[in-house]
């Protein structure tokens, strides 16, 4: 899970450069306020993937996702760019606690069978 989620993170935050540049010449937003949270976001998605090893930081993930759908009132195409992050991101969360219930159920089985 952890390496899924670090890797939609590590995109998002390329994502949020990009989504900057455009944002830069589509909205009224001061170039200033726009790279400081555009920065700001890449930033937080670079260092959340950091943190991926503390259970908190993914509820923290998650609501950063939030964010970044929100950030569709600024840039439009955000709207669209975060519902598909966020799906990857519930998507990985999703996959890798499966995942992990699987290992445990092999691992408990392998004990029963010795």
């Amino acid at each position: 899970m952890r390496g899924l989620c670090s890797a939609v993170l590590a995109f998002e935050a390329l994502v949020i450069g990009f989504a900057a540049l455009v944002a830069k010449d589509l909205t009224e937003v001061s170039d200033g306020a726009l790279w400081a949270v555009a920065g700001g976001g890449a930033a937080a998605a670079l260092v959340l993937t950091g943190l991926l090893g503390h259970r908190w930081a993914y509820a923290a993930g998650s609501v950063f996702q939030l964010l970044l759908v929100a950030s569709g009132l600024v840039v439009p195409v955000m709207f669209f760019l975060g519902v598909v992050f966020a799906g990857l991101w519930f998507g990985a969360l999703w996959l890798g606690q499966r995942v992990a219930r699987l290992q445990a159920a092999a691992r408990s089985q392998a004990a029963a069978d010795q």
